[in-house]
């Protein structure tokens, strides 16, 4: 299988909590960005949620025609060193017009994408892949990122829901945690890998490295060892 190497990188609190609100508040973000960095991942993917919170405009795209696509194809807008890969499986968000002046985005959706989301994305020379029959194939998509977009490395960067995802479908080669002195304790947040099925036994890693900050903050890199 040709696929990226692909490393998760999150910054949690000390209970593994990652919600942003929360992180922003605590040391370790300048950090964050600097072990991002370090890791030489010129592509980096967020799940919906994420994205929805931090990128997207507001509001939900809502199609005139439930024409689905039905099948996996893709749209090549940019030939990039990296790309700003956002996981939308049957297309809602809503984003302005590419320009070429950013990181190009990429939107990685399921078959059961309509075709006149496709065309809203084509129209804002917005990237996309669609491939899995009801939900996004990630072991698909990973390939067709290496093969059609010449992606070599890539970083997940949430939520938890899809980091989660990779690591289920064995496409993790590194999990990178910054650890952020504070703790979060909310009853119900999401933490960094989470929404598993209950008999999901747990995954096993290899620590790699270790590196403290002075503001309390602490690098964890492992090795994934059950990947594909």
């Amino acid at each position: 299988m040709n696929r990226p190497h692909i490393i998760c990188h999150m910054m949690t609190a000390v209970d593994g909590r990652i919600d942003c609100g929360m992180t922003a508040k605590l040391e370790g973000v300048k950090e964050y960005y600097e072990t991002l960095h370090a890791l030489n991942t010129p592509t980096s993917l967020s799940g919906r949620v994420t994205a929805q919170l931090e990128m997207a405009e507001e509001g939900t795209f809502t199609p005139e025609q439930q024409d689905i696509f039905g099948q996996e194809g893709f749209s090549k807008k940019a030939d990039a060193a990296g790309y700003s890969v956002v996981t939308d499986t049957k297309g809602t968000l809503l984003w302005p017009e590419q320009d070429g002046s950013e990181t190009p985005l990429l939107i990685l959706t399921s078959e059961q994408v309509t075709k006149e989301y496709l065309a809203y994305l084509d129209a804002r020379n917005i990237s996309w892949i669609a491939c899995g029959k009801e939900r996004i194939n990630l072991e698909r998509a990973v390939e067709i990122l290496a093969d059609e977009f010449g992606v070599e490395r890539m970083s997940v960067v949430g939520g938890g829901a899809i980091n989660a995802g990779f690591l289920a479908a064995g496409l993790l080669d590194e999990v990178s945690i910054l650890l952020a002195p504070g703790i979060d304790g909310r009853k119900g947040m999401a933490a960094a890998f989470d929404g598993l099925p209950m008999e999901t036994e747990p995954f096993h890693l290899k620590l790699s490295s270790v590196e403290s900050y002075d503001d309390g903050a602490v690098w964890l890199r492992y090795q994934v060892e059950n990947k594909k």
